[in-house]
């Protein structure tokens, strides 16, 4: 006698292909797989980025000192003056606008490590078992 039961999708034995359309925890999954890189390569480019805006205020200052040392002032309203304080202008603006970008970039992938660091638990981290001096030495 045969079953009248009719089989589910998804099953093994329906004969049917899984669904491939990813679900929630499955995106979860991908955050996390993706945050450590993420939160280095946020991290590097803030350090890039604070190098090089430290770097463009020391041209910066210097230019404007070997502008002031005929006697002439920075801050004055003349033509060269303006194109001496402008000069930095463009890479100052993009390297703070990157700078915001990378740490906020950092800051959420750190987020989402947290959590699923705190969602995992007080499980052991490594997945192992403790083990003393004389474990480890062999003896």
């Amino acid at each position: 006698m045969e079953s009248s039961e009719t089989p589910t999708p998804g099953q093994p034995d329906s004969g049917q292909p899984e669904s491939t359309s990813p679900g929630p925890a499955q995106h979860h999954s991908r955050l996390v797989r993706y945050a450590r890189p993420v939160l280095i390569a946020g991290a590097v480019v803030a350090v890039v980025c604070l190098v090089l805006l430290v770097i463009i205020f020391l041209l910066d200052s210097f230019n404007s000192t070997v502008y002031s040392v005929g006697g002439k002032n920075i801050s004055d309203a003349t033509e060269e003056a303006r194109q001496i304080r402008d000069l930095y202008l463009g890479a100052r603006v993009g390297g703070i606008v990157v700078l915001i970008v990378s740490v906020v970039t950092a800051a959420a992938a750190a987020v989402v490590l947290v959590r699923e660091q705190r969602k995992a638990g007080d499980e052991d981290a490594d997945g192992g078992e403790d083990l003393g001096f004389d474990d480890l030495a062999g003896r």
